[in-house]
C-alpha cells in the first residue's frame, strides 16, 4: 500500500503543516508527487498525487475566491491525494481564499515552508513507497512460509492458516478493515471437485458452498478452466481451481467484505498452488477416483504394482474392459460437454481429459454407446483389456474414433479395423505423413507410374528382372524410373530404414485408395 499523507506530514525535517482538508485528511494514500504551476494541471494527473506549487501564476491574494474554488475542485474531482502550497515563493503565505476553498472541495491542502525544497518532498514519498513494498514483500514472504509449514500437516491446516493470514491483514495500511472503518470479514472453503464443502474457515462459512453452485458447475465444465470472481450477499468472492495439468481436484473460495487488494491475491494464489500439490498427491478415498488418476492410468504414469495398488485396484471397474473416446467439442462448435451430465453406467468410470470424453467399464455396460448417446456423435472404442493394458486401449479407442469421424459413423470399435502394425499406422496422422514422405513423387505428372515402379522394386527386393516382369514393363523402363526416383528423393534407396519408411508410405496410401474406391462402389449400388 502506498504511504498516507499523515506518514509524509509526520516527517519532521520536512516541517509540513496540514492547513485544511476535514478528518481523514491524514488516511489519504499519496501515489506520487507532483510539481505543477498550471491553473488545471488534472489532465496530466492519474490520481493519487500531492500536487505541490508555488501559485506564481496566480496575481497577489490568490486569483480571487471564484478562481480558487474552481481550482481546488477540479484537483478533489480528480482524486489527487492533496495540494501542497510552497509560501514565501511567488505568496508570503498561504491564501486565506485557498484554505477557505480547499476546506470547501474537501480537498487535504499542506504548506511547504520556503526551506523546504519540492523535490525534497518528492524524495520523501518515493522512500516511503520503496520501503513499504519492501515491507510488503517481507511479509509476503513470512506469510507464504507460514502456509507451506501449514501444507506439511495437510489441506486443512492451510485453509485455517490463510483464513488467518487474511484476517491479520495483508498490510498494515488496511489493518484488517474494509471501507469506512468497519472490520474486514474473511471466509476461506476448500470444495470438493462437485462442490461440496471439505474444510472451512471459520466452521460456518461451510454453509456458503451452497452459493457457489452455479459457478463450480461452469468452470467444471470449462475446456480449460481458470479463477472467477463472483459478488454474493455483498462479499466479494474469489473461487480458484485446484489441480495440476488442467485436472480439477476441487476448488478454494475466499470471501471477504471487501475486494482482494495485490498482496490478499498473491497470498491466496499461494495457498492454491500448495493446496493443487497437495490434492494431487492425496490418495483416493474408497470408493474415489478422481479423473485426474484414470487420466494418469490410461497414459501409463500409474505403476498398478505399486504398494497401494490393491487399493487402487477396489475403485476401478472389473477387468477386461473397453474404453470409449469421444469428443467433447465438436468442430466450429464452442461449448463442450459437461461430463457430470453424463450417465455413467454401472460399474463404468467417466473422465474429460482436455478435448476428450473418456467412459471406461466392462463390455457388457455399452460404454460405447452409452457415451454415444451422450455426445449425439461419433466414438472409438477399444478392444476389451486388462488394467494394465489401459494405454495400448486408449490409443486403440482413439483411431477407431477417427475412423469414426471420417466416415461419419456413430460407434466404431477397434475390432472392425485393420489389424497389424500398418493398421495402427493407418490413421488421419499416419496418412498425412505418408503423403509427405513421397511428396516428391506425387507432385509429378507421371506420379502413378513412379509410385507403381517403386513398389514393384521394394517388393522385388531391388532385383530388376522380378520387378519388371511384375510390372511388366522392360528392366531398362525399370531402370530410367529407379534413377530419376532416386533424383527426386531426398533419402537413400540403399538404406534399410529409408526403405521401410517408403514401403509403409506406399501402403498407406494404396489402402486409402481402396477405401475410397469402396466407398464410391458403396454409393453406386445403393444407387442402383
Amino acid at each position: 500500500m502506498p504511504p498516507t499523507l499523515g506518514a509524509v506530514l509526520r516527517t519532521p525535517r520536512l516541517g509540513l503543516r496540514l492547513r485544511a482538508g476535514g478528518p481523514d485528511a491524514e488516511a489519504r494514500a499519496v501515489r506520487w508527487v507532483a510539481i505543477s504551476e498550471l491553473t488545471d494541471p488534472t489532465p496530466y494527473l492519474e490520481g493519487g498525487e500531492l500536487v505541490l506549487t508555488t501559485g506564481i501564476r496566480w496575481p497577489e491574494g490568490g486569483g480571487g475566491a471564484a478562481a480558487l474554488a474552481a481550482y481546488t475542485r477540479r484537483l478533489a474531482d480528480s482524486g489527487a491525494a492533496g495540494l501542497g502550497f510552497g509560501s514565501g515563493v511567488a505568496h508570503e503565505r498561504v491564501p486565506p481564499a485557498l484554505v477557505e476553498a480547499a476546506e470547501e472541495a474537501g480537498l487535504p491542502l499542506i504548506e511547504v515552508p520556503r526551506p523546504t525544497p519540492f523535490i525534497a518532498v518528492g524524495k520523501e514519498v518515493s522512500r516511503q513507497l520503496a520501503q513499504e513494498e519492501y515491507e510488503g514483500l517481507t511479509r509476503a514472504f513470512a506469510a507464504q512460509r507460514r502456509l507451506t509449514q501449514a501444507a506439511l500437516r495437510g489441506d486443512r491446516a492451510v485453509v485455517e492458516r490463510l483464513g488467518a493470514e487474511l484476517e491479520k491483514g495483508a498490510s498494515p495500511a488496511r489493518a484488517g478493515r474494509a471501507a469506512g472503518g468497519e472490520p474486514s470479514r474473511w471466509w476461506v472453503l476448500l470444495l470438493d471437485p462437485d462442490g461440496r464443502a471439505r474444510h472451512a474457515a471459520p466452521e460456518a462459512a461451510a454453509a456458503r458452498a451452497g452459493d457457489l453452485e452455479e459457478e463450480v458447475a461452469r468452470l467444471r465444465a470449462a475446456r480449460r478452466p481458470s479463477g472467477a470472481s463472483v459478488s454474493s450477499k455483498g462479499e466479494s468472492i474469489s473461487l480458484q481451481p485446484l489441480g495440476v495439468g488442467g485436472r480439477v481436484r476441487g476448488f478454494l473460495a475466499v470471501g471477504a467484505s471487501h475486494g482482494l487488494g495485490a498482496d490478499e491475491r498473491t497470498l491466496v494464489s499461494g495457498a492454491a498452488s500448495l493446496m493443487s500439490l497437495e490434492l494431487e498427491h492425496r490418495a483416493p478415498e474408497e470408493g474415489e477416483l478422481a479423473a485426474g488418476l484414470l487420466e494418469a492410468l490410461l497414459d501409463g504414469e500409474l505403476d498398478l504394482a505399486e504398494g497401494r495398488a490393491e487399493r487402487l485396484r477396489k475403485a476401478l471397474p472389473e477387468p477386461p474392459v473397453a474404453v470409449a473416446v469421444a469428443q467433447t467439442v465438436p468442430p466450429g462448435d464452442g461449448e463442450g460437454l459437461a461430463l457430470p451430465h453424463l450417465r455413467t453406467p454401472r460399474g463404468c468410470l467417466a473422465a474429460r481429459i482436455g478435448d476428450r470424453a473418456v467412459l471406461v467399464g466392462p463390455e457388457s455396460a455399452a460404454p460405447g454407446e452409452a457415451l454415444a448417446e451422450a455426445v449425439r456423435g461419433s466414438v472409438g472404442v477399444s478392444r476389451p483389456s486388462d488394467l494394465e493394458g489401459l494405454p495400448a486401449a486408449r490409443a486403440e479407442a482413439e483411431r477407431a474414433l477417427e475412423a469414426a469421424v471420417a466416415e461419419g459413423r456413430g460407434v466404431v470399435r477397434a475390432s472392425e479395423l485393420p489389424g497389424g502394425f500398418l493398421g495402427l499406422l493407418g490413421g488421419r496422422a499416419g496418412r498425412r505423413m505418408a503423403g509427405e514422405v513421397l511428396a516428391p513423387l506425387l507432385e509429378q505428372r507421371s506420379a502413378e507410374d513412379l509410385t507403381a515402379s517403386l513398389r514393384g522394386y521394394l517388393a522385388a527386393s531391388g532385383k530388376w528382372d522380378s520387378a519388371a516382369e511384375r510390372l511388366g514393363i522392360h528392366r531398362h523402363t525399370l531402370r530410367y524410373r529407379i534413377n530419376r526416383i532416386r533424383k527426386l528423393l531426398p533419402g537413400d534407396l540403399s538404406d534399410p530404414d529409408y526403405r521401410t519408411e517408403l514401403w509403409i508410405a506406399l501402403r498407406l496410401l494404396e489402402d486409402e485408395a481402396g477405401e475410397r474406391r469402396h466407398r464410391r462402389e458403396d454409393g453406386g449400388d445403393g444407387a442402383r
